[in-house]
């Protein structure tokens, strides 16, 4: 791709234009800009570029001669090329990254001109110019900026420039979307983390994240975009009803904390098992879908001390159940791997966040409580027994830092699966 800016300030443009990636590309040939001073190619010993425009007004135009008189040498260095000469101007068609697709491909040499004072004779318009382009709808005080950044803008896609295409495929407005967040090191800064998925190695899930980002921030930022986006791939539909299903949910405004669960607390405590029975069973997990547990296990849980209720604000929303070494399966060799915990341990039991609070973040303040509690307690680590298809557990439990051990056979109730995950974090 060759590009021959004419400007009266060429110096200005060559020194902006040579740094960085397009300096580099142009070293290496792939590129070739050149900037050319229109001044140059005046008639009269005063070097005039511009004189008073017919009909009166403010300020100077810019004369046709010098401009053709520069295009035509610029056209003739060019050699035969598909080539396209631009005027930068604020009456111009609105440049953007589709035209830069265009311009790209069907041209190897562009020529842009570059205005200044009140603006060039129409007639070099009218004889010289394929088109008008405006980088926005605002005046500026000549076309030197608007053609860096046209340039810009062209060269790096032309192959060879950027390392890969993927350095702006990705990009926003290269498919109608906004590109999504960026992070760097380190993990945490001013109190910030970078999200979990990025740091996890799941190049699926990151790149699910990534897409997810960029509907939701051309939806956001960028409505007018979004409007006339067609989504017709299904990942993107799905993403999509992902998050306007994840934005009708509640936003936790009120604090969150825990306290031990008093024997008045027996009906709110039976409330939410009953609630979780229901939602176990419409996802077809085989889980306490018998009497087991009942009342007089929670009654139990709550005499000893390890029965905990989780509050928002003063509305119950979870409990759990933290007890010490001891429980038959807990200490138990697992079938097919072990534990890696000495005691003392905690045990993790009966854990519930009620269906109103999914994905608010509810679930990862309950972990953090059981985390200090079993701390406090001065266990080294915790043990939980999970089903196999109770997913959104084990999807808690990974991103809270547990790891899956092996496997356990209870003793289960007649028609109930015994099997169970066995998932442990040391402190």
């Amino acid at each position: 791709m060759r590009i021959d800016i004419l400007t009266l300030f060429p110096d200005s443009m060559r020194a902006m234009l040579g740094e960085s990636i397009l300096g580099r590309a142009a070293k290496k040939g792939v590129i070739d800009i050149h900037c050319t001073q229109i001044r140059d190619y005046t008639e009269n010993k005063q070097m005039q570029v511009d004189d008073y425009p017919y009909g009166g007004g403010w300020g100077c135009v810019m004369m046709a001669q010098p401009l053709k008189s520069c295009l035509d040498d610029v056209m003739a260095r060019a050699g035969e090329r598909r080539s396209r000469v631009i005027y930068m101007s604020p009456q111009g068609k609105p440049f953007n990254q589709e035209e830069a697709k265009r311009l790209v491909r069907d041209y190897d040499h562009l020529v842009l001109v570059c205005g200044h004072y009140e603006g060039v004779d129409e007639r070099f318009i009218e004889e010289c110019v394929d088109e008008e382009l405006s980088i926005g709808d605002f005046v500026l005080t000549g076309g030197e900026l608007a053609a860096m950044v046209v340039t810009d803008c062209v060269c790096r896609m032309v192959p060879g420039v950027l390392s890969d295409e993927a350095c702006y495929t990705g990009e926003s407005h290269w498919d109608g979307l906004l590109e999504y967040p960026q992070y760097t090191r380190p993990d945490v800064w001013e109190g910030r983390e970078v999200p979990e998925v990025l740091r996890s190695g799941d190049h699926a899930k990151i790149a699910d994240w990534r897409r997810k980002k960029q509907l939701e921030r051309t939806m956001d930022k960028r409505p007018d975009m979004f409007e006339k986006l067609e989504l017709t791939d299904p990942k993107d539909r799905k993403l999509l009803e992902e998050i306007r299903r994840d934005r009708s949910r509640m936003v936790l405004t009120e604090p969150v904390t825990c306290r031990k669960a008093e024997m008045e607390d027996l009906p709110i405590v039976m409330d939410l098992l009953a609630r979780a029975r229901k939602r176990l069973k419409k996802a077809r997990v085989n889980v306490w879908q018998g009497p087991y547990p009942d009342q007089s296990v929670f009654e139990e849980d709550i005499r000893n001390g390890d029965c905990w209720l989780v509050l928002y604000g003063t509305e119950p929303a979870g409990l759990f159940c933290l007890v010490g070494p001891g429980v038959p399966y807990y200490d138990a060799e697992l079938t097919d791997g072990k534990w890696h915990g000495a005691a003392p341990y905690a045990i993790l039991r009966r854990n519930i966040v009620d269906a109103k609070y999914a994905g608010t973040g509810m679930a990862n303040h309950e972990m953090r409580f059981i985390e200090e509690l079993a701390r406090e307690r001065g266990a080294s680590s915790i043990r939980v027994l999970t089903h196999k298809k109770n997913q959104p557990m084990k999807h808690l439990l990974n991103r809270s830092g547990y790891a899956y051990r092996g496997n356990v056979e209870l003793k289960a109730e007649p028609g109930l699966s015994g099997s169970r995950q066995a998932f442990e974090k040391l402190l």
